[in-house]
């Protein structure tokens, strides 16, 4: 008896031809419905309509036409099961061997702006029950989802019976796309009616396996989506992304986006930025009148640090910019765009890592972040935020001046992106020392003001959290600093502040903290 297949695919891609075959070389009857049957039928390929299959027509505009005992008989009968033999007799039910099934573009629909109501008829009801009653029912159906399966299983049709090991693959697979589509459709309600699911739930597919994680004894693997993010930016040239380069290419495009993110020409004067990062923290970080003074004003910050780290610029890297990259080793380099001249100079740094990562494939900014604990996930809101600098006050006598507002409005932005306690020492809209990650706020306020030294006179510091005590205002001054930005909040505001009046340091609280662990 020839085997039986039944096709219904939204996605028509290499169809017909799969289909030729599996009747010219394995003598598959074709069983199929609506669209695909019609599909096939032009392609003069002999199709068995589903409503002649099942003797029951199509109705409701379509959206019952395979949900019928023949056809889920057909797939979940086990073949060696005497009651289920007895029912297949019974039931006059014709075995079906091969599914090959794709849904309704559901994602597509709610992505290109659908209403409500054409949304909800693209959620496609029939091919997820086929599919799972397919899955469900490995040992004895084949079930393909996609496209990119065809091949491969036309060629393990050549060896003989199937291995039940490929059928297991294959029902995975099957499972995995209705997961993910049931979640696209359970991420939409929530997104359009503004509910709070209480499952977490996300899927990403499988973009690449790493070579190693954090360590080289650790396994990785890089999930993300197809159209957004850094699965979307253009490798130019370089080595393959590892799992650290993926951290710090995140860390360092987001300090940069606190500013103007733009195309070649599209930024006007003094809003050019770069940054430097290593292990996570900017080590550098500048806004000037250009991209290449933009670097080399972050690179004055701490070059030694900078070897072997990550630069981002929040605009086109020209010539004279590249020029100055090529002189120092660096991991990747990240822009929205590259001059080709520049690329030419880049290009004799084999192993550097150029990327493009163009404005429209950047994330939206209310997306959220998750970090994994033991036996869960913990899910926050991006601090992403716009800085409503007018909520800021000034609590000092005496005012920060037009310039050292400037100052202070950058070392906030870049404060925001060092791990906590986190101090940024900055002057000319660029920095001149950091201290991250210090068990005491004091001890990153010394790291800092050390590394800056001489230049911190009249220079501004910013702290992403608030002063328990006056001693980093008195350190501060003995450095020459003239004004500092912080969240306040402190139950010793006062002495804080007190100290600054002493001393003639001008103070300003944000009433917001920027902790990042």
């Amino acid at each position: 008896m020839s085997p039986l297949a039944l096709i219904s695919v939204s996605d028509k891609k290499n169809i017909i031809q799969f289909c030729k075959e599996l009747v010219e070389q394995f003598n598959y009857k074709i069983l199929s419905s609506g669209g695909t049957a019609k599909h096939l039928m032009e392609a003069k390929i002999p199709v068995i309509k589903v409503a002649d299959f099942t003797s029951s027509p199509e109705i409701l505009g379509g959206r019952v036409k395979t949900l019928h005992p023949k056809i889920h008989g057909g797939i979940l009968a086990k073949r060696t099961d005497e009651e289920h033999k007895r029912d297949i007799e019974a039931n006059d039910l014709e075995l079906i061997d091969l599914v090959v099934v794709n849904l309704y573009p559901f994602k597509k629909t709610v992505e290109e702006g659908s209403t409500w109501e054409n949304a909800i008829e693209n959620i496609d009801i029939g091919g997820p029950s086929m599919i799972r009653s397919a899955a469900k029912n490995h040992k004895e159906v084949s079930v393909l989802v996609d496209p990119s399966q065809y091949q491969e299983f036309l060629e393990e049709s050549k060896k003989g019976e199937l291995k039940e090991s490929y059928k297991a693959k294959l029902a995975l697979e099957a499972f995995q796309h209705t997961a993910d589509y049931d979640t696209a459709i359970s991420c939409w309600i929530s997104k359009e009616k503004g509910l709070q699911s209480s499952k977490y739930i996300e899927s990403y597919p499988l973009i690449k396996t790493l070579r190693y994680g954090e360590n080289p004894h650790q396994k990785a693997f890089w999930y993300g989506l197809n159209n957004i993010g850094w699965n979307s930016a253009e490798q130019i040239q370089g080595k393959e992304l590892s799992y650290n380069n993926l951290l710090d290419l995140e860390s360092a495009l987001s300090t940069v986006l606190e500013f103007d993110y733009a195309e070649k020409d599209e930024l006007t004067t003094n809003t050019f930025a770069s940054v430097i990062l290593k292990h996570n923290n900017p080590c550098g970080a500048s806004i000037s009148n250009s991209a290449s003074q933009a670097f080399l004003n972050a690179l004055e910050c701490d070059s030694v640090s900078a070897f072997g780290g990550i630069v981002a610029f929040n605009s086109n890297v020209d010539s004279e910019t590249a020029i100055n990259l090529k002189d120092i080793f660096l991991e990747c380099v990240v822009a929205p765009s590259f001059d080709a001249e520049a690329l030419e100079i880049l290009k004799v740094k084999k192993n550097l890592r150029i990327l493009k990562l163009s404005k429209d494939k950047l994330p939206k900014k209310n997306h959220t972040s998750t970090k994994s604990i033991m036996g869960g996930l913990l899910v926050q809101d991006t601090d992403v935020s716009e800085e409503k600098t007018e909520s800021w006050i000034s609590v000092t006598n005496k005012n920060p001046s037009n310039k050292m507002n400037s100052d202070l409005n950058f070392a906030w932005k870049i404060c925001k992106h060092v791990k906590s306690n986190a101090i940024v020492i900055a002057k000319d809209q660029k920095t001149i020392g950091i201290g991250a990650g210090q068990m005491n706020r004091v001890g990153s306020a010394k790291i800092a003001l050390k590394a800056a030294g001489k230049l911190c006179s009249d220079a501004v510091l910013a702290s992403d959290g608030f002063f328990p005590f006056a001693d980093t205002v008195e350190l501060a001054n003995e450095y020459g600093i003239k004004a500092i930005i912080q969240p306040g909040g402190s139950l010793r505001d006062q002495e804080s502040i007190e100290m600054c009046n002493s001393k003639g340091i001008s103070m300003v609280f944000t009433q917001k903290r920027h902790f990042l662990h």
